[in-house]
């Protein structure tokens, strides 16, 4: 009983002496493991130190070499903030690129032996499915007026198709053959700017646009864009607008009908006044004077465009034109009136008459001529033509015509003097 009181109530030093002993030991064995450990690790902080080191190093270099890639990025102006003439990134942020397709098919009652329709654009080959174009057009953004800096612009189209060698200036040309216009413009800080233009460039004179149907509101072409019109052509233009209402247009070319590539050493100069009586009527005369070629010494004329928004719905143009052929030196003269109207139903609907004629009377003009007229002493030509406009949506265009041609010579279209050509034409503009 004593022994079993005395053992139960007594502390157990014999017990935790041992355990005391050994944590005091372990304690005392830190300090020193932690040293051993630290110093057995030193060569491999060591090498972490040389791979930082290495990777300081790999990383300057790269940035060495980025830093030249991007200098000469910028001095080739294909990063912002370069000393190079031209920015790759905002010429093709500032392009723009449009253009259209056109297709047709139309019946000539004159039943034209050869398959070609005489004089008629844009359908020579009757009874024929055409494609009468593909246009293509880059430009960048148009030269804004100014006379506190300079502007630079240039637009380029391509025409392919049926009609290319009618529309191109020259597609006999090695090198033009489906070039419709190339320009360079540029605004010069003179008064409040002074536009120049230099390359290809569309004709002064025509009403109608060669584009045809995909800008016209009638789908074939009429006699004075052909006839008393004339193509692109190389040459250089000054242009300056005075007022709202009045603005002047100077142009040296090669010549009238010499397109891209002149034929002798003189030029033709033509001259455009335009005039804005109000801001529903436009006015353009235009005077043109040039050497062709040595049979046809000098060709010299004047024109009078117009049009008169009669309405936001009714529209009214008209074209006159006067040429003067100097052949072997004699003068024979070539005259054309022509009248437009137009008329929106709906914004899918509309309808649009043209009304001309042309008088040859020496067949200095339409005769044997690259549209089919076979040779003649003159004639006189008249035609009306009746199109619908139909968009039934915003880059579609569909146009119905029909369209009555007549001749003084009994035999103008192939044994007729009188014909009708029906059918439709349609264009997918982008």
């Amino acid at each position: 009983m004593i022994k079993k009181l005395i053992g139960s109530s007594m502390p157990n030093t014999t017990r935790t002496l041992p355990l005391r002993l050994a944590r005091s030991a372990v304690m005392a064995a830190l300090p020193v493991a932690t040293v051993a450990t630290s110093l057995l690790a030193l060569p491999a902080w060591a090498d972490d130190t040389d791979r930082l080191k290495k990777l300081e190093e790999e990383n300057q270099t790269l940035k060495n070499r980025l830093d030249s890639l991007e200098q000469v990025a910028q001095k080739e102006g294909i990063l912002a903030g370069g000393t190079g003439s031209t920015n790759l990134v905002k010429s093709m942020s500032n392009m723009e690129l449009s253009g259209f397709v056109t297709s047709s098919y139309f019946y000539d009652s004159s039943n034209p032996k050869s398959g070609t329709s005489p004089g008629y654009l844009w359908n020579r080959k009757a009874d024929s499915f055409s494609i009468n174009k593909v246009k293509l057009t880059i430009a960048s953004q148009p030269v804004e007026r100014s006379g506190d800096t300079w502007g630079a612009a240039y637009r380029v189209s391509l025409i392919f198709g049926q009609d290319a060698p009618i529309v191109n200036s020259s597609a006999s040309t090695v090198g033009f053959s489906s070039l419709r216009e190339a320009y360079v413009e540029l605004n010069i800080p003179l008064g409040t700017g002074l536009n120049f233009k230099a390359g290809e460039l569309i004709s002064l004179l025509n009403y109608e646009s060669g584009d045809g149907g995909a800008a016209n509101d009638n789908f074939s072409q009429g006699y004075q864009w052909f006839y008393t019109g004339n193509g692109p052509a190389a040459g250089a233009q000054l242009g300056y607008t005075f007022t709202d209402w009045l603005d002047v247009k100077v142009r040296l070319q090669n010549g009238l009908y010499a397109g891209p590539i002149d034929n002798n050493k003189s030029k033709t100069v033509m001259a455009s006044i335009g005039v804005k009586p109000t801001d529903k009527i436009w006015l353009n005369f235009i005077g043109f004077t040039g050497r062709e070629s040595d049979s046809l010494r000098i060709l010299q004329g004047v024109s009078l465009l117009g049009g008169w928004n009669v309405t936001d719905k009714f529209h009214v143009g008209t074209e006159l034109d006067y040429f003067v052929f100097d052949i072997s030196h004699k003068d024979h003269g070539v005259w054309s009136s022509g009248g437009w109207f137009s008329y929106a139903f709906t914004p899918k609907v509309g309808a649009a008459i043209r009304a001309e004629y042309l008088s040859d009377t020496d067949g200095v003009d339409a005769s044997g001529d690259p549209l089919g007229f076979k040779p003649n002493t003159g004639q006189d030509i008249s035609s009306v033509a009746f199109t619908f406009n139909l968009k039934p949506l915003p880059q579609v265009k569909i146009q119905p015509e029909i369209r009555y041609d007549h001749s003084s010579l009994s035999d103008a279209f192939g044994s007729k003097k009188d014909r009708v050509v029906v059918g439709a034409g349609v264009s997918y503009l982008f």
